[in-house]
């Protein structure tokens, strides 16, 4: 274990201001947060660990107005996050803002080979530092935090800087840091916070399954749900479970009574509420299930091109080991069965997953190659002899 970092901690504007005016002269500066959601629908900020050069600050949001911090994350300086989707759904949402360029040390690990490893994992295999985990779970919205508290968040960020100096060069070398920057910016700009209402069945696994009816009962009461949710401030669980609005979806309830013959209902529910619930659930039952525009349902994969997933899969993860690539990042199960199902904006339809695996798939749909075993128990696509193989036949 190393010695504690040295950091300033920052609660007062005036702080804040200073910490402001030298981050907008850096190229680039790491960053990390600290937050809770268990029992809120949005994320609640407690602590903003940021490191450039050779300086550390602990930003608390408890006692700052965090929106001026908006003009560091917009200006042209890159920030390096660990695993950044979470940290950059708060920071939309306190500051108002997103950094303008994404540098995450997790994705860039995975075009190295390391399967979206923690922070821990990079510094260990990286610098050779082992970094304690034990306040990881601690209670960040206490005050005062705890010496242990400061210091593990400190130490969250100190060494970001190194690593995003090793994983750029080593990326350059393999001739991947443009796939890794792409992909970070991907992650920078998706959609992220409240989810839209109206995809929130998408969550439900079991949703994917059913038809007519019950598929629409089950978008009009997710989507109730996830509105709900969103205006308390608490989660969705909070709100009806998932196998409740599956219970609902496959007996769609006329009144309280027959809702409290569904497994996972919360009988506590006031009465007004029960009536909105049951008003959504008249009303898909009036009305189709969405089958165009962005709530629409994808089409399962034609049955033909089933068999195919498991063998490509089988050749991409083989690949992703050849090339060292985090398989995830190369394809997931989704992305062939989106590009084989024709969805136009598939992740293989483009860019280099094109070229490493978009391409030659669909060599492979369209018959001009063949998938055979190399005969080292390996996988390769290989061009077509179109001579079907036979057994002999003696006399």
């Amino acid at each position: 274990m190393e010695s504690s970092p040295s950091y300033d901690y920052v609660d007062q504007p005036e702080q804040l201001e200073r910490v402001i005016e030298a981050l907008l002269t850096q190229p680039s500066y790491s960053l990390d947060t600290e937050f809770h959601r268990e029992k809120t629908y949005f994320p609640k900020l407690a602590l903003v660990q940021v490191a450039w050069g050779d300086q550390l600050v602990l930003l608390d949001p408890l006692a700052l107005d965090l929106r001026p911090f908006a003009a560091v994350l917009e200006s042209p300086a890159v920030a390096v996050i660990h695993a950044a989707d979470q940290d950059l759904e708060v920071l939309q949402l306190v500051c108002g803002a997103l950094p303008s360029t994404l540098f995450d040390t997790q994705i860039a690990a995975g075009f190295l080979g390391l399967s979206t490893p923690s922070l821990s994992t990079l510094y260990e295999h990286f610098l050779k530092i082992k970094v304690g985990k034990g306040d990881r779970l601690t209670d960040w919205l206490q005050r005062p935090l705890t010496q242990a508290q400061l210091t593990y968040a400190a130490t969250d960020v100190l060494h970001l800087p190194e690593i995003h100096r090793l994983l750029t060069s080593q990326l350059e070398k393999r001739g991947r840091l443009q796939w890794a920057l792409d992909e970070c910016e991907n992650q920078r700009v998706r959609t992220r916070g409240q989810r839209e209402p109206e995809e929130a069945f998408r969550k439900i696994k079991e949703a994917r399954q059913l038809k007519g009816r019950s598929l629409a009962v089950v978008q009009a009461v997710a989507a109730w749900r996830e509105r709900r949710a969103a205006s308390l401030d608490i989660p969705v669980r909070y709100v009806i479970s998932d196998i409740a609005i599956l219970g609902i979806a496959q007996r769609p309830p006329r009144s309280r009574a027959d809702l409290e013959k569904i497994r996972g209902f919360d009988r506590g529910l006031r009465e007004d509420v029960v009536k909105e619930l049951l008003a959504e659930v008249g009303q898909a039952l009036d009305a189709p299930p969405r089958t165009s525009g962005a709530s629409a349902v994808i089409a399962p994969l034609d049955r033909d091109l089933r068999p195919a997933v498991a063998l490509i899969s089988a050749w991409v993860s083989q690949m992703a080991r050849d090339l060292e690539i985090d398989t995830t990042l190369l394809a997931t199960r989704g992305d062939l069965e989106q590009f084989l199902g024709g969805v136009p904006d598939a992740r293989l339809g483009s860019g280099w997953r094109a070229q490493l695996v978009g391409d030659p798939i669909r060599r492979l749909v369209d018959g001009q190659v063949a998938v055979a075993f190399a005969g080292n128990g390996e996988l390769v696509i290989e061009e077509r002899s179109h001579r079907p193989a036979s057994a002999a036949v003696s006399d």
